[in-house]
């Protein structure tokens, strides 16, 4: 239950981030919101880095994982998502984003050999089935405000977090939640670093007001501290495809941000695909009926 608890949190917390960066990228360039997250980051983790006694070092596989979960978790999902949300919406960013519980399991089933109970099956037709309600219903279409190459890059971005929670539980079995929190970051900075000095030469700091510094502030330790820790500790235990089932709650808070301080229109058929994908989690996550004693 306590590891349910941490991914449910994570993802929320995600998607909290995902709706109030359409604030953020509306004072910094994109590039340079990302390289001031992970800084900022880095500083508030720099006690994570180092290898704990009871730790093994790290391997060269375990390395190069620690890479790909940062360019295709951190990195890559931050430029789409971020890119993606300025060219849409955060409700359009949550409806698509219901898809990364499919992506998940399929991923999971390809490189970790997962086997996939009905229920869970069951719980991602649910998240499926609720973007559809909504990609395909007239009331979404008049007020997402959404471009195509806005939705292909946050489609690119739900194919980014699937990536993460594969690699993620491969990771966990062998580095601790905190170490990889503050090592993935790491990479992210570096990655990021040259694109982020480029837009800062050009930027004009003082104009930027002091409510964009604290959303910042809260976006850089949620983002890159926080709910990397929260995930990595639920999916510690947690098998991929079903933990997968619990990144519809990003979705869920990114549209309630959106309709609570952006001030975007919730529609019936936006409520009844958020209604399915809660209904996915509970389907998944159920306690199994134990077999009865003979």
């Amino acid at each position: 239950m306590l590891a349910y608890l941490s991914l449910a949190a994570s993802m929320a917390l995600v998607g909290s981030y995902v709706g109030l960066s359409k604030l953020l990228v509306l004072v910094f360039p994109i590039f340079l919101l990302a390289w001031l997250r992970f800084g900022i980051a880095a500083v508030a983790m720099v006690g994570w880095v180092r290898r704990s006694p009871s730790e093994a070092a790290l391997s060269t596989h375990d390395r190069a994982l620690l890479f790909f979960e940062s360019f295709f978790g951190n990195f890559l999902f931050s430029i789409c998502m971020l890119f993606g949300v300025a060219m849409s919406s955060a409700l359009a960013a949550g409806v698509i984003m219901a898809g990364i519980p499919a992506a998940v399991a399929l991923m999971s089933r390809a490189f970790l050999k997962e086997r996939i109970s009905k229920r869970v099956m069951a719980g991602i037709a649910c998240a499926v089935a609720g973007i559809a309600l909504v990609s395909f219903s007239k009331s979404a279409d008049a007020t997402s405000n959404s471009s195509l190459l806005g939705n292909l890059l946050l489609l690119a971005a739900v194919l980014c977090e699937a990536s993460y929670v594969v690699m993620g539980k491969k990771l966990t079995g062998n580095v601790s939640p905190k170490r990889i929190s503050a090592l993935i970051n790491l990479w992210g900075l570096l990655l990021v670093t040259p694109f982020g000095l480029w837009q800062a030469l050009s930027f004009d700091f003082d104009a930027v007001p002091a409510g964009s510094w604290w959303l910042l502030g809260f976006y850089s330790i949620a983002a890159s501290m926080v709910t990397v820790w929260l995930w990595m500790t639920g999916l510690k235990h947690v098998p991929a495809s079903r933990a997968g089932v619990f990144t519809v709650l990003l979705p869920v808070s990114a549209a309630a941000v959106g309709v609570l301080f952006l001030g975007e229109r919730f529609s019936a058929a936006q409520a009844g695909a958020f209604a399915l994908a809660l209904a996915g989690v509970v389907l998944a996550t159920w306690p199994a009926r134990a077999p009865a004693a003979r």
